[in-house]
Order: C-alpha cells, then sequence, then structure tokens
C-alpha cells in the first residue's frame, strides 16, 4: 500500500471509531485505536505514525524485537502492545520490548511474567486472554475458569491484571462473545477490554470495548508468503 493510502485507512478506522462511539454515547478517547502492524515493515508504518498513530500491536516478540527498535527511536513516544500467543521463553524480550500484553492464558507465562517484571522492574499492562469460542485449536482460558484463573494470577503470582481480551470465532456473531467477556471483566473488577478487530470493531465498541485491535482496514491485506 503507498502512504497515502495507509493514512486514508487510519482516518476511515478513526472516522469509525467516532461514529460507533456516538451511536453509542460513549466518549471516542475511551477507545484505544491499536493499530496492527504485524508483517508490515517501516516503510508501511511510519506513514501511519507521521499521521498521529502512536499505538502499535504485533503478533511476534520476534518481528518485534526486530524492526520496532530502530522505529521508536526516530518516533519518540510509540506504544506497543504484544497481541500474539506469547510463549513463556519469550516473557524476557516480551516484558523489555512491550507496553502491554493482551495474550495472558496459563500458569506457566503468568510464573515467567511475574519473574521477568520483578527482575526488570517493568510493569506492562496485562491483559488475561478469554477463549470464548471454546475453540481447540485457540489459546485463551474458558470462560467457566476465567475467575479462578484471575484470582490465581493475582494470588499466586502477584500479577496486577487490567483487562480482558478476547478473538470470537470466525462464522460465529460476535457481540454474544464481546457481551460475555464484558460480564466476565466487570464480575471480576477489571476495566480494559480488548475486543474487536478489522470486521467488528464497531459491534465490539457498542459492547464497551477499550482496546480495538484494527490491522488490514488500515494497512490493507497481508502478504503471508
Amino acid at each position: 500500500m503507498t502512504t497515502q493510502t495507509n493514512q486514508t485507512g487510519l482516518a476511515a478506522v478513526r472516522q469509525e471509531i467516532a461514529r460507533a462511539c456516538r451511536e453509542a454515547s460513549r466518549d471516542p478517547a475511551s477507545v484505544m485505536l491499536v493499530a496492527v502492524s504485524k508483517t508490515f515493515d517501516a516503510d508501511a508504518i511510519s506513514p501511519v505514525i507521521a499521521a498521529g498513530q502512536k499505538i502499535f500491536g504485533e503478533n511476534r516478540v520476534q518481528e518485534a524485537t526486530a524492526k520496532w527498535p530502530a522505529l521508536r527511536e526516530r518516533h519518540p513516544g510509540i506504544e506497543l502492545h504484544m497481541i500474539g500467543p506469547l510463549q513463556s521463553n519469550k516473557a524476557k524480550e516480551a516484558v523489555a520490548l512491550f507496553d502491554a500484553i493482551h495474550s495472558v492464558d496459563r500458569p506457566s507465562l503468568c510464573e515467567a511474567l511475574a519473574k521477568e517484571i520483578a527482575k526488570q522492574d517493568r510493569k506492562p499492562r496485562l491483559f488475561v486472554e478469554i477463549n470464548t469460542g471454546a475453540e481447540a485449536q485457540k489459546a485463551g482460558v474458558l470462560p467457566q475458569d476465567a475467575d479462578a484463573f484471575l484470582k490465581r494470577c493475582r494470588d499466586e503470582y502477584g500479577l496486577m491484571i487490567d483487562g480482558l481480551m478476547c478473538i470470537p470465532p470466525a462464522d460465529d456473531a460476535p457481540a454474544p462473545h464481546f457481551a460475555l467477556t464484558a460480564k466476565i471483566a466487570a464480575r471480576n473488577g477489571l476495566e480494559l477490554l480488548s475486543m474487536g478487530m478489522s470486521a467488528d470493531y464497531a459491534v465490539a465498541i457498542a459492547m464497551g470495548a477499550t482496546h480495538v485491535r484494527v490491522g488490514s482496514a488500515i494497512f490493507g491485506a497481508r502478504d503471508y508468503r
């Protein structure tokens, strides 16, 4: 995509967020746009930064480590969010690099994150991922296990959990999955909800999302070759 196309995509997404917030009687400032830059290089990302976007999401620690230190040097004030599955052995790099981690989902990762947070004296915001569709191929805590897992995060590992994240099944209507995630968050006193991607972020905003993770609507289709 060209510079202009990326900036046009960003502007359109911002307008749609504002519209969805108006319809939901919400302040647009209450929704954080995480521009998902996975698979895109600095040439694609720089124009989006130039248009004022400061918050970006990546799926893989290795890819983010390769491209973001140089970009951050040129563009101070960037906030990076880890939105993909995180291996426990990558916790050290993740805590060093990311300002938020959206995919906390198992005890071994909690243990690794707690160790690195203490060691590095860095406190990324943490989201527990909920597997609302109970999909075997997906990461995330099952809804019926969420309360106990959140308690364990706090009591056993000393982690401060800030919110929940979900990715509804591709073939399901997203609203019930967003509603379920919001309900779990509310009863556990969590204020942040990472919900909604390019196809459904307006629905997520209506259901209370505080973070929407939008990639292709800004950057265009990904080439995974």
